[in-house]
């Protein structure tokens, strides 16, 4: 068996250079790959183009490559809560594609299980469709959505193994499991690195046939992106 385990962010990160399409696991600031997003800003890799659900707060997650003029594009479907992702769309700096969860995540599906387009209801009739197939199957129409095509995948798990084992707790399990399975290659930080054998067969998420590299991360901030909390009585 090839040796995934690498000795942190820095070498798993190593060969994503300027230009590079890269998939960012996480929903909100859930789950994502924090670790290996600090070192992409330390890199200053540019040019990049994004696929993320969303696009981190403005000084953190991919807010902080935003913030470095790091990204070319950014795919998203939730952008919401971050002001320099704002500026720059509506300045003209940053190109985006803003694009429906479900076919967010279609798209992505469709690129783990090897399949060149899907065709769903989301956005006909809409700018969404600008320039796009629409095929009409038992009377109703659909629009033809190309899978994506990422040079990498970062994602974030709760756990992995030495052999690339994935599993992921909660929300993370949104958006991380299947950009793990579409990358061309697959970086993984995990909280907690076992040997391989002792994760439960039954409760593996990702197989490390998917992961290409995996390490253990460290200091995760996990933040929290809208606090609510009941007020004292």
């Amino acid at each position: 068996m090839i040796n995934k385990v690498v000795s942190g962010a820095e070498e798993a990160i190593r060969d994503i250079s300027d230009g590079a399409t890269i998939m960012l696991g996480g929903f909100g600031l859930c789950g994502i790959p924090e670790n290996c997003i600090n070192a992409l800003v330390d890199k200053k890799a540019k040019n990049l183009t994004c696929i993320s659900n969303n696009a981190g707060v403005d000084d953190f997650g991919i807010g902080l490559m935003l913030k470095q003029r790091q990204v070319k594009k950014m795919i998203s479907s939730y952008v919401g809560e971050n002001a320099e992702f704002e500026r720059q769309l509506l300045s003209g700096e940053l190109e985006v594609d803003l694009i429906p969860q479900g076919t967010l995540a279609t798209r992505c599906l469709a690129a783990g299980y090897g399949m060149p387009a899907i065709f769903t209801p989301a956005g006909v009739g809409t700018e969404v469709a600008e320039g796009k197939e629409v095929r009409n199957f038992d009377g109703k129409d659909y629009l033809m959505e190309y899978a994506f095509d990422a040079d990498f995948a970062i994602v974030k798990a709760w756990k992995g193994d030495t052999a690339g084992n994935l599993v992921f707790r909660s929300t993370s399990r949104n958006f991380n499991p299947i950009m793990a399975m579409a990358g061309k290659v697959t970086i993984a930080e995990v909280e907690e690195l076992v040997e391989a054998g002792s994760l439960d067969p039954d409760h593996i998420h990702t197989p490390g046939i998917y992961v290409h590299r995996i390490f253990q991360g460290k200091d995760y901030e996990k933040r929290i992106e809208q606090r609510t909390v009941r007020k004292a009585d």
